[in-house]
């Protein structure tokens, strides 16, 4: 990683949901900002942060099952998404980001040596973003996996369809992996709580998941800097 000052800080992993990235909702703003974000913590210590595909991925995957891709041909399309929108970020970021997104988990934590922070989008089919930032968490050793997605945490239930639910604080690995193994399937372009096989590896190396309103930006900043937050937080 990047030499720093005084004591090496561990590295922390974010995965930014293609459903924030882009919704037509003051985009331009929303990623300067995050670009700025991104950047300011990268000179603090070593960031990796992957980038989901969001509705324009979901919107070729559809259109492609329609024409008859089949499901690691639709992974690909998504990838391909996830890069375009890591492409994006880390234009917006600038040096010493790199520009070209790295395309493998082991290239990615290369790049981080020299630069932070880095940003990547998919890798392989049958890996969603969210499990390539676990699996790059993991190799990292990170202090944390912080998921910024479109809700504020992890409910009981859907806070979309019950207004009653309740949103859970802190949640041990057992319990959230059983949520995740519920509402998961192979099939591409699906929108769900978290990567199934990327809450295993977290769970099993010990690395806390914090999940925020990724639009929230001094939120997220807290998360990232390991200072509480409003979310949820799933540890062993």
């Amino acid at each position: 990683m990047p030499p720093r000052r005084g004591r090496a800080r561990a590295p922390v992993v974010v995965s930014i949901g293609g459903s924030i990235l882009l919704r037509d909702d003051h985009d331009v703003d929303y990623l300067g900002k995050l670009a700025e974000l991104l950047r300011s913590a990268g000179r603090s210590g070593p960031v990796a942060v992957t980038t989901g595909g969001g509705r324009t991925a979901r919107q070729y995957i559809r259109l492609g099952r329609e024409l008859g891709l089949t499901e690691v041909e639709l992974d690909e399309l998504g990838i391909e998404v996830t890069r375009l929108h890591a492409r994006l970020l880390a234009g917006r970021i600038g040096p010493p980001c790199p520009a070209r997104p790295p395309v493998t988990v082991a290239e990615a934590v290369h790049e981080l040596h020299r630069a932070s922070p880095v940003i990547l989008g998919g890798t392989e089919p049958g890996h969603t973003t969210d499990g390539v930032a676990a699996l790059l968490a993991v190799r990292l050793r990170a202090a944390r996996l912080v998921n910024a997605t479109d809700v504020d945490g992890v409910y009981d239930r859907d806070p979309r369809r019950y207004p009653e639910a309740r949103r859970i604080a802190r949640m041990r690995w057992p319990e959230f992996r059983s949520l995740v193994a519920a509402g998961t399937s192979a099939e591409a372009g699906q929108n769900f709580l978290f990567d199934r096989l990327g809450a295993e590896m977290l769970a099993r190396a010990g690395i806390p998941l914090a999940i925020v309103r990724g639009r929230d930006l001094p939120n997220l900043r807290a998360a990232i800097e390991g200072r509480p937050f409003d979310g949820s937080r799933i540890e062993l």
